[in-house]
């Protein structure tokens, strides 16, 4: 039998890390359940001690799935463990993964604490986990510029203190496969009691190679990869979840051990996170990208008509990819309508909320005769399914935009219950709209982003648009989808707005 590769996701943790990818909880919940359906073995929820938001959505994903581990990440500090071991006291499964520097400039630079101190502090750390769980993760920060010698020590200490798997981390994206599985394996060999632990590897991409080195990881005997979907993370980001099941199930041959990944559900998860932070996926991203089974050569198309696999290595059907087809349109009912979001991952919490969302599922078949899963993510993934959340709600839009003269926009906004009116002038449509919501909201926020995607094909497609505000340190997405590009654009501002004057929440874990 070939032996099980754990996948660590950390797409809610690390993911979040990138600037503008925050996630409110119920947006957690939604892609804690996608991983659940994946099959994904560890989810690493979030960083209780980061804030009290932070805790709160760990709790919540802690006491919704159940077949996922659930994961909090902790400093070698009491007060970070013991709000992850609260955190993840509701799951099923809980795992504390805990962490201290080790690399020299860290330890002198950061820590401003000696070896021997952080070989103390770490046997602390994973005494006080062990209060909670028997589950418990270490990691030795920045393992791929520390001194081999000082990692043999430190994880024989972790190890005896009752550490489970041992996390070898390329923090800042500086290794090479050749150094990093060499690391690994004399890490294996030197280390006392090494075979008692899952040896475990988490890589960034500053170099683009965090797949590689975390392949290369597991060539020498790593068992655990953590990675995150879609690759993202901060700075370059994380190894892809996508990449590193697919070279496991493409390349048996090579690998000796496989997951238990739902590989179906590979594309679901990536169109949720994309749509969820922001950040779209390029067209040539590997596995997930919108190119990633086209053919646009004359040979390479001759070539898969004759025999797919002259050409394709991979089934599109195998990670997700199927022909849209019609699942909804305005003669369905409501229940048809909340079994296909059930099926989708996306639970209605109310019978209020269910009609809101039903009614504007109706306004949308009246404008799109065809309704696809991608137009119900998209709607559901609206802020306007939640009126308890909005402060600020769009009534009605006009704009006038017109060759050789200044586009104009009339506004009716909702503020609290009370409507109000504006109009501005702008250098185009959107603009002369934002113009127009700002004079009402008074936000005096950043506009940092501005990105419009084709939900699907066809001109009556659904245009998405996402917005990116910052104002004090606070760094917000909101999403608006609309067949209207104007009206899409308009909900996306209102929608962030909206999360920048609702309570204030930590939008990135590092702040």
């Amino acid at each position: 039998m070939k032996d099980h590769l754990v996948i660590f996701d950390t797409t809610l943790r690390d993911g979040e890390q990138s600037p503008g990818a925050s996630m409110t909880k119920e947006e957690k919940l939604r892609v804690a359940r996608q991983l659940e359906r994946m099959k994904v073995d560890v989810i690493e929820a979030g960083f209780a001690a980061a804030s009290p938001g932070d805790f709160d959505a760990i709790r919540s994903i802690a006491e919704t799935v159940r077949e996922s581990t659930v994961c909090s990440l902790a400093r070698a500090s009491e007060n970070d463990i013991r709000r992850a071991g609260e955190a993840i006291k509701p799951a099923r499964s809980g795992r504390i993964h805990t962490f201290i520097a080790t690399s020299p400039i860290h330890m002198e630079k950061k820590l401003r604490m000696t070896p021997d101190q952080v070989v103390e502090q770490a046997v602390k750390a994973v005494q006080w986990a062990g209060e909670y769980t028997e589950d418990i993760e270490f990691s030795a920060e920045d393992a791929g510029r520390s001194e081999l010698d000082f990692l043999c020590r430190i994880f024989d200490a972790v190890i005896k203190a009752g550490a489970k798997t041992i996390n070898v981390p390329d923090t800042v994206g500086y290794n090479v496969p050749g150094q990093f599985s060499a690391t690994i394996r004399s890490l294996r060999e030197r280390v006392p009691n090494s075979d008692k632990v899952i040896w475990s590897v988490h890589c960034h991409n500053d170099l683009g190679l965090a797949v590689a080195n975390s392949l290369a990881a597991v060539m020498e005997g790593a068992r655990q990869v953590e990675c995150t979907i879609n690759g993202l993370g901060e700075r370059a980001g994380n190894a892809a979840l996508e990449e590193i099941v697919m070279a496991m199930r493409t390349r048996q041959d090579i690998f000796g051990c496989e997951t238990r990944i739902d590989a179906t559900q590979i594309v679901p998860a990536s169109k949720l996170v994309s749509s969820i932070t922001g950040f779209p996926v390029q067209p040539n991203k590997a596995i997930v990208g919108a190119n990633a089974f086209a053919h646009e050569s004359g040979i390479h198309q001759d070539g898969v008509i004759k025999h797919r696999e002259t050409y394709e290595i991979m089934r599109a059907q195998d990670v997700g990819w199927t022909q849209n087809k019609l699942v909804l349109g305005k003669h369905s009912g409501r229940n048809a309508f909340k079994t296909r979001l059930a099926d989708l991952g996306i639970v209605i919490e109310s019978e209020e909320q269910l009609n809101l969302a039903f009614a504007r599922f109706k306004e949308l078949a009246d404008k799109k005769h065809e309704i696809f899963d991608e137009d119900l993510q998209a709607l559901m993934s609206d802020e306007a399914v939640a009126p308890e959340k909005e402060h600020y709600k769009l009534i009605s839009l006009r704009v006038a935009s017109e060759t050789g003269e200044t586009p104009h926009a009339r506004i009716t906004l909702s503020a609290g219950g009370v409507e109000s009116q504006s109009e501005a002038d702008g250098d185009g449509p959107v603009d002369a709209s934002f113009k127009a919501v700002e004079r009402i909201a008074e936000s005096h926020s950043e506009l940092l982003l501005f990105s419009v995607n084709s939900i699907t094909g066809g001109t009556d497609a659904q245009g998405e648009v996402t917005v990116r505000l910052a104002k004090d340190g606070r760094v917000v997405n909101g999403q608006g989808a609309d067949t209207d590009i104007v009206v899409a654009s308009v909900k996306a501002y209102i929608n962030a707005i909206n999360k920048l004057v609702s309570k204030p929440e930590k939008v990135n874990p590092q702040v």
